[in-house]
């Protein structure tokens, strides 16, 4: 193990993305058993953090631990020795504390346990898979030509240049096909090329940007998305929460409500504007 170990992620310049995704992945782990023992209202366990009444959520450490991890790895001039990789450890374990709030970040709003909170664990998976690709030693796909392209004539330019077109076509697959709702494949096919090709040129999943921009309500591409969403998507779909559940617990509580606005301007003392509502 420790032969295999030394040649395959020491020897090859590995050690400290090794070492950010086992930070990576036990911080996250360890931040979703702790949530959960709260949750359960365990209480032998350290409740949340609440100096003077203020919550203060573990994106905030998360925060400073990448600031710090980040700022040393930036310091160390020995690229391979202990100290980086425990830079990049405490980066790791940072942007795991950081991740499994994302949905705090992206709706400014505690939806921890709610369904928008899975978001936050889809950002993490995400991060996971991209990690462990790097890590076995993928690379995205043009990465070798790009690190080792010089001037060059004859047929080594041709080549260079229909290389340079193949990376941007891959590149642009994978563009629309993350704008076509399809996370997955979009970003499978940054590294395997084709992939995010074939998925962009496929229907777009109903809801996303491209499906709102380019599919018409009433039209035969919308309804013929919804159908292949509801017969092929949605069973992988229900599949992936069952999983996400068993390790980051259940999403199933109601969001906050937005807070209600005050009184405008002008508007009589004591009442608050009437907020419109669709039916």
């Amino acid at each position: 193990m420790a032969e295999w170990f030394g040649s395959t992620v020491v020897a090859t310049g590995r050690l400290p993305l090794f070492c950010f995704f086992v930070a990576f992945v036990s911080g996250f782990l360890l931040i979703r058993m702790s949530v959960r023992m709260i949750r359960a209202g365990v209480r032998w366990w350290p409740g949340n953090l609440r100096p003077g009444g203020l919550h203060i959520h573990h994106v905030v450490f998360g925060v400073a631990l990448m600031m710090v991890g980040g700022v040393a790895a930036l310091l160390i001039t020995d690229r391979q020795g202990p100290a980086v990789a425990a830079a990049a450890a405490l980066f790791g374990l940072g942007a795991a504390l950081v991740l499994d709030e994302f949905a705090l970040i992206l709706h400014l709003r505690d939806v921890y346990w709610t369904e928008q909170g899975r978001a936050s664990v889809d950002a993490v998976f995400v991060a996971v898979a991209l990690t462990g690709l790097l890590l076995t030693g993928f690379r995205p796909f043009g990465w070798e030509w790009v690190q080792s392209a010089g001037p060059g004539g004859g047929w080594q330019a041709g080549a260079q240049a229909g290389l340079l077109t193949l990376t941007l076509v891959n590149l642009v697959g994978s563009v629309v096909s993350l704008l076509k709702g399809k996370i997955w494949t979009g970003l499978t096919g940054v590294f395997v090329p084709a992939i995010s090709v074939v998925a962009a040129v496929r229907l777009a999943v109903p809801g996303s940007p491209w499906a709102r921009w380019r599919y018409p309500a009433g039209s035969a591409k919308l309804a013929q998305a919804v159908r292949r969403d509801l017969r092929l998507r949605r069973p992988l779909i229900k599949a992936k929460i069952r999983v996400q559940e068993l390790i980051a617990g259940r999403h199933d509580l109601e969001p906050p409500s937005a807070p209600r606005p005050g009184p405008a301007p002008g508007d009589p003392p004591g009442e608050a504007p009437v907020l419109s509502r669709a039916v």
